[in-house]
């Protein structure tokens, strides 16, 4: 996660554990709110003709707002210090809008059936790998070096089957996608902790801020869990 590279994992005390478990408390909430505002919007944007015509008119539309989307994650991350903690969480939920709008695509492509079982099974994964962040005492940071290398040839590997088109290849990528983001998980879901256990919990904006940066970064690995889950099992509509 960007901004948390220095920071180290510590055996917290029992002010620092409440601290941990009150900015856990909010980054689950966060996190559930912006899964909450993007089922929603891809929901209504599936149902409506008229937005469907306005993002199918040209392929322009989806390449603005994934410019607005990568724009917004950067902002927030790189501009964490400037804003307020009420300022980046509107970012979150504006971020969480837009990518519900893309993500209506899916409702589109595969049945509903396939979509609720891709949910509820990247939920049970996302939990039991967040669940290990939390409370294993390993440290997890080696792992990150690692585990961002392998986010970089997945993008590669995703750019070269585009234009190879390779069937097995979207297999293995599929594949390979959740191993990463379920790695990314336990990972960040460790370094939200141990940065946690750096702060006075009496700081309310500097844990907010904490809490929604974290809330955005599990965020992501879920709905990347959740693609890569659907792309590798899902059944698309006639």
């Amino acid at each position: 996660m960007a901004g948390y590279e220095n920071y180290a994992p510590i055996a917290p005390g029992i002010d620092s554990l409440e601290t941990v478990n009150a900015i856990f408390r909010k980054v689950y909430q966060y996190m559930a709110l912006g899964l909450i505002l993007t089922s929603l919007t891809a929901y209504f944007t599936a149902s409506s003709p008229a937005m469907l015509r306005m993002l199918f008119s040209s392929q322009a539309s989806f390449i603005v707002l994934a410019l607005i989307e990568v724009g917004l994650v950067i902002g927030i991350s790189a501009g964490l210090n400037k804003i307020t903690a009420t300022t980046a969480l509107m970012l979150f939920a504006l971020y969480s809008i837009l990518n519900g709008i893309t993500c209506s695509v899916v409702l589109l492509v595969y049945t509903g059936e396939s979509v609720y079982k891709a949910f509820v099974s990247t939920a049970g994964m996302f939990g039991a790998m967040s669940l290990y962040g939390l409370y294993t005492k390993r440290d997890l940071t080696a792992f990150g070096s690692f585990l961002r290398m392998g986010l970089f040839g997945l993008i590669i590997a995703m750019v070269i089957n585009m234009f190879v088109g390779s069937s097995m290849g979207e297999f293995y990528i599929s594949i390979f996608g959740i191993i990463i983001f379920l790695g990314l998980t336990a990972y960040d879901t460790s370094k939200i902790k141990a940065m946690a256990a750096e702060f006075d919990g009496r700081d309310e904006e500097l844990t907010g801020k904490v809490a929604v940066i974290g809330a955005l970064a599990l965020y992501l690995d879920f709905i990347n869990i959740f693609l890569y889950l659907l792309r590798l099992f899902g059944k698309q509509r006639d």
